[in-house]
């Protein structure tokens, strides 16, 4: 016996176009254990059966008509079901070249005619052992797949939190809302997806844009809170603020704070090669750069500080437009206006309490 009683039974898929073949067989299949026979007498009743249901050994007879075994297994392993499933081919030819193309279908053994009932019966059984070997290599391998799935998750959880105490963190020396840093890395995760870039990088950017200004930390609270335009040596002063949160997010195995410090060295580059703190030109700049460029800008735009009223949507949105190609990358801009409405739904759905113009 192959299984205990509790066991799932053993399904075997066997094709013969002579009947009498088929039901020798069949019985003795039927004698090595708890087996569900799939019998068949043409290969497209079997290829048509297949569809709905499966099989954990095959037993394929060479010549039929129309469509031969060797075809019938090459065109059962094109189903990803039954890519490993052991198959034996039943055959009366003993040409080297018609077993070789069998081998290279798919068989992994060969049966010969007449039937030797105790040859099949052994030969049967150890393919059977090796279909609930493969099943339980199977099972086990979906039980690591989820346990690595299920640490991952684990793990991500633990840097997206890093990512917004980190961000929470550098609130508390920005005067600008934790709403602008909402709206900002939305607008970001907007742009990615209209780009056409991948799902997780859509999301990996939504969860780092957040710390663009962590850098702000080290920059002296008269220069930060000032409510007046800065001098040239205090605007020299605050650009090291991208350098220095580059610095502190700098040197993770973490993807996520790699991605954090790349926006926090480049969202204050230009397209035009006019920016900070590299003057990096082009498309030497980092895209997630590019992208938080866009998203920094519109937003501090319509946001009302004490130093500046804010800006209406039409109005920034145009700016925004017309900088493409000298401040900002055309194909980012490009792809912010065909995201117009998106953006507009952002800035009103995060909205500071007064802060932003209709």
């Amino acid at each position: 016996m192959m299984s205990s009683a509790a066991a799932a039974p053993i399904r075997v898929l066997i094709v013969d176009d002579n009947r009498t073949n088929l039901m020798l067989m069949e019985m003795l299949v039927a004698k090595l254990g708890t087996c569900e026979i799939l019998g068949f007498t043409s290969a497209a009743a079997a290829i048509e059966g297949l569809r709905e249901q499966s099989f954990d050994v095959g037993i394929i007879d060479y010549q039929m008509p129309e469509v031969d075994g060797i075809e019938l297994i090459r065109r059962i392993r094109q189903d990803s079901r039954f890519t490993s499933t052991p198959i034996v081919m039943v055959t009366v030819d003993q040409d080297t070249s018609v077993k070789m193309a069998a081998l290279e279908a798919g068989a992994v053994e060969f049966l010969e005619k007449p039937i030797e009932p105790v040859e099949f019966g052994v030969r049967i059984r150890n393919l059977m052992r090796l279909s609930e070997a493969l099943k339980n290599l199977a099972d086990h391998a979906a039980w690591l797949r989820g346990a690595v799935d299920k640490a991952t998750a684990a793990l991500r959880w633990r840097e997206e939190e890093i990512i917004e105490r980190l961000s929470r963190a550098s609130g508390y020396k920005d005067r600008e809302t934790t709403f602008h840093t909402k709206r900002m890395a939305r607008y970001c995760s907007i742009l990615a997806r209209e780009l056409g870039l991948p799902e997780e990088f859509c999301r990996d950017i939504q969860l780092a844009a957040p710390m663009h200004d962590i850098g702000k930390v080290g920059i002296s609270d008269d220069i930060l809170m000032k409510n007046g335009p800065l001098s040239e040596g205090e605007r020299s002063a605050m650009s090291a603020h991208t350098n220095i949160g580059a610095d502190i997010l700098s040197g993770s195995e973490c993807d996520l704070l790699q991605l954090a410090a790349e926006i926090a060295r480049t969202h204050h580059e230009r397209w035009d090669g006019l920016g900070y703190p590299a003057a990096l030109k082009g498309n030497s700049i980092p895209l997630s750069g590019r992208i938080a460029a866009i998203a920094d800008v519109f937003d501090a735009l319509t946001c009302e500080r004490p130093y500046k009223e804010a800006w209406s949507f039409d109005r920034a949105f145009s700016y925004v437009v017309e900088q493409a190609g000298a401040q900002f990358d055309p194909a980012c801009v490009a792809a912010f206006e065909r995201c117009r409405e998106a953006i507009k739904e952002v800035m009103h759905s995060f909205s500071d309490r007064g802060s932003m113009a209709a």
